[in-house]
């Protein structure tokens, strides 16, 4: 049973959560994003910022992904939008990483109310891109030289979708 929970739930967990990121961030994260922490560091303070928003992905007693809001935008009354950032360990990608998608966007409009949620991705992640479309997101934007990555300029798609 697919369970979405907070990795600090358990220290495995967390050390699962903390495997995928560093196995991963290659395609998540610029050449800013680390800041001079060490990995773990940068990696528990993400979680501990997020906190409210940042849920291990748990089948059984494997974490099968990660996934998180940040840079959410509202007020205490409501909250507007937020940027999704998600991460599956290999072994879960397709159908799988599709159903988890539907829930968590589901769930993120039910519970919270937001209009929009985005996610920006490198533009030769296409395994993202097409997990993306098939949740409903659509390609909003291109931002050309956005960031610095791998001591080069690079250029960020902006995909969303819309609560309904």
């Amino acid at each position: 049973m697919t369970k979405f929970i907070t990795p600090f739930a358990k220290p495995a967990y967390f050390e699962q959560a903390l495997f995928l990121y560093v196995k991963y961030s290659k395609f998540m994260d610029d050449d800013y994003a680390l800041n001079g922490l060490s990995i773990y560091e940068y990696f528990y303070n993400l979680v501990l910022r997020n906190q409210s928003f940042f849920f291990a992905i748990v089948e059984g007693d494997i974490v099968s992904g990660l996934v998180y809001l940040d840079n959410i935008t509202g007020d205490s009354e409501r909250l507007h939008s937020a940027e999704l950032t998600t991460c599956f360990d290999r072994r879960f990608w397709g159908g799988y990483t599709k159903y988890c998608a539907r829930v968590f966007l589901e769930y993120c409009f039910k519970k919270y109310g937001f209009v929009k949620i985005k996610a920006l991705v490198y533009p030769e992640n296409f395994r993202v891109k097409t997990l993306l479309k098939s949740a409903g997101f659509e390609k909003e934007a291109l931002l050309k030289n956005e960031t610095i990555r791998n001591g080069k300029l690079q250029d960020i798609e902006v995909y969303s979708v819309f609560n309904k």
